[in-house]
């Protein structure tokens, strides 16, 4: 589990095709001073998407991501050089500073367009239909693994403000409109509605 709360950001340093080509085997320059502390096998956010530590080196990692993922998120479009949001797992103890976020994208967006907004910027993002009834006003989303705060909400359509923090701490700085994000939505919103499914 994740919180939204970017720790770092790490670059793809190489792909390696895996059996027939289809999964990958990615190696992450990672932002930590002591990649030693990671075990392997633990979990880490890549832009939203949790993936296992199956290697490691003093300032790398790497990570494994099957055909499916690469097919259902952003990954499948990443190369080398592609700077990435990343977000250590949660431990019990550590401050909630976002939301609960599983790591398991929902789907892939669009930036729409990003305009200032006195100190901040209005971001707003296209979500695939299947997903629209889960955003809400006021309520959480994560957009490459950053945890916000949803602003409006039209149609499949919602904005999101980006403080100056936030842009430099994560891949809001070099974000432009038509790029595609990782959405992952809140999970109550998505229990609520399949409970809903049976009143």
């Amino acid at each position: 589990m994740f919180t939204g709360i970017i720790t770092g950001r790490g670059e793809v340093r190489a792909i390696t095709p895996l059996g027939a080509g289809r999964d990958m085997l990615l190696t992450i320059g990672a932002p930590w001073p002591d990649t030693a502390e990671i075990a392997l096998g633990a979990s880490i956010a890549h832009s939203g998407c949790c993936l296992t530590v199956i290697e490691r080196g003093p300032d790398w990692f790497s990570v494994q991501a099957s055909a499916e993922t690469l097919s259902k998120t952003t990954m499948g479009s990443w190369v080398v050089g592609t700077q990435i949001n990343l977000e250590r797992a949660l431990k019990v103890g550590d401050e909630l500073g976002g939301h609960i976020v599983s790591g398991h994208v929902d789907g892939v967006g669009t930036v729409i367009s990003a305009t200032p907004e006195n100190e901040s910027v209005r971001w707003r993002f296209r979500a695939p239909d299947t997903l629209a009834r889960y955003i809400a006003a006021k309520g959480s989303i994560a957009i490459d693994g950053v945890s916000l705060t949803v602003n409006e909400v039209d149609g499949p359509e919602f904005g999101v403000n980006i403080i100056p923090h936030t842009a430099t701490a994560t891949g809001f700085g070099q974000m432009k409109p038509g790029d595609a994000v990782n959405l992952e939505i809140d999970m109550l919103a998505r229990y609520v509605a399949r409970l809903a499914e049976f009143q």
